[in-house]
């Protein structure tokens, strides 16, 4: 009898701690997707600069300032995904199913691409005339 508690105490104790290792995954994911957040939030400050102070003397000014918000954001987005995939490297899923590294590396790849194009566009695209004479 008393191996048999032992058993299952040993038993239960392994799937308290199979379900920790999965609220761990879990809140790697919600960690991420705060880091995510931030990153947009990062980038939408940069346009919000340019927006809202377009008109810097020099003109430049204000496009390295939010240049360098949205490439925060870009960074942001990029370390995020390289901690999610380290730490789900390290864990086991076991109860739960998870969001494979692939998809957060599309995500984070896919921000840090779109900040990219944004400052490209800072800077390479005319303030909105349609051609020399608007």
């Amino acid at each position: 009898m008393a191996e048999s508690d032992s058993s299952d105490k040993n038993e239960l104790a392994e799937f308290r701690t199979d379900l920790a290792e999965d609220r761990s995954i879990m809140a790697m994911e919600r960690t991420f997707a705060g880091w995510l957040r931030t990153a947009f939030a990062a980038i939408g400050i940069g346009i919000g600069f340019r927006a809202l102070f377009g008109e810097f003397d020099p003109p430049w000014l204000a496009r390295g300032i939010a240049t360098a918000f949205i490439l925060a954001g870009a960074w942001l987005a990029l370390v995020a995904q390289h901690r999610a995939c380290r730490t789900l490297a390290r864990l086991d899923p076991h109860k739960l199913e998870e969001l494979s590294p692939p998809n957060f590396r599309l995500l984070a790849w896919g921000v840090a691409v779109g900040a990219a194009l944004l400052v490209a566009g800072l800077w390479l695209l005319n303030d909105g005339a349609l051609g020399p004479g608007d």
